[in-house]
């Protein structure tokens, strides 16, 4: 049963935090509200999410 909640109280843990993380130090970056800024903001992390999942495909076959 414990092994079972470990990866939610993980995925909770890094969650809360990034969630406090862009709270609290997000507004003082000045970051401007452009079109490109949001397409990247958006797109990034399918992106990064894609290359992970593609790298440990590799990985496996091998």
């Amino acid at each position: 049963m414990n092994t079972n909640i470990s990866p939610i109280l993980k995925v909770f843990t890094l969650s809360a935090a990034l969630s406090l993380a862009i709270k609290y130090v997000g507004p003082s970056l000045s970051i401007p509200s452009t079109d490109l800024n949001a397409l990247i903001a958006v797109f990034t992390p399918s992106i990064i999410l894609a290359a992970i999942l593609g790298w440990r495909s590799r990985q496996q076959q091998q």
